[in-house]
This record gives structure tokens, C-alpha cells and sequence, in this order.
């Protein structure tokens, strides 16, 4: 009968262990189901997305600056596209007033056109003298 009664301690021992480990799981379930730990658990996931989001893009800067910087100056005109419309044609001719004033300093005095006879260049009669 000791064999028996020893036994049934044991069998009982090892329920109780498992009905403790039962109600702590379940413990541990409704904790992870609670609005706020869900909350969190949520809140971790986006912020590793982004931290890596993140990380792949300066990566991706490291390795190809130029390209990036060309569609960084891209993006820029396209905000700027509206104020750029507006004052491009002014600047344009304030860029063709500057072009046509240094022309006018580099051309000579007198004549615009150089006539018949102030021609320099050789006639082709004298070339074969």
C-alpha cells in the first residue's frame, strides 16, 4: 500500500506542477493580449522597420551619392517648379541684356558691317601671283 500511497503523492505533485505551469502560461497570454502590451509589442515592430528603412537608405546614399544628389536637385525643382515659372523669363532677359552689352563692348566703334572695301581677306587673283 505505501507503493500506491506514493504514487498517488506523486501523480498529485505533478498535477499541481502542471496547473502552475497552465496558469502561468495563461498569465502570460493575457498579459501579451492586453491593449497596451499589444500596443507596445506594435510600436517596437514600426520603430524596427523604420530604424532599418533608415539604415538602408544612408547605405544606399553611402554607395550612390550622385544619383541620389541629382534626385535630391530634382525633387527641389520640382517644389521650386511654380516661383521657377514665374521668374525664368525675367532672368532670361536679364541674362540676354548682359550677352548683348558684352557684344556691344567687343564690337568696333564705327561700322556695324564691314563694307566692300574695308574687306581684309585675300581676292583670288593675288593667291595665284
Amino acid at each position: 500500500m505505501p507503493r500506491t500511497r506514493n504514487r498517488l503523492i506523486n501523480a498529485a505533485r505533478r498535477s499541481m506542477l502542471q496547473r502552475a505551469e497552465l496558469h502561468r502560461r495563461l498569465d502570460v497570454a493575457k498579459n501579451a493580449l492586453k491593449p497596451k502590451a499589444l500596443y507596445a509589442r506594435g510600436k517596437y515592430n514600426v520603430d524596427a522597420k523604420v530604424d532599418a528603412a533608415a539604415h538602408a537608405a544612408r547605405e544606399q546614399f553611402r554607395n550612390n551619392r550622385l544619383p541620389i544628389a541629382l534626385a535630391a536637385v530634382a525633387g527641389v525643382a520640382w517644389l521650386l517648379r511654380e516661383p521657377i515659372k514665374e521668374h525664368a523669363p525675367k532672368l532670361a532677359q536679364k541674362v540676354q541684356d548682359l550677352a548683348d552689352a558684352a557684344m556691344a563692348k567687343f564690337q568696333p566703334i564705327g561700322d556695324d558691317e564691314p563694307t566692300g572695301d574695308d574687306d581684309l581677306t585675300e581676292d583670288q587673283d593675288e593667291a595665284a601671283e
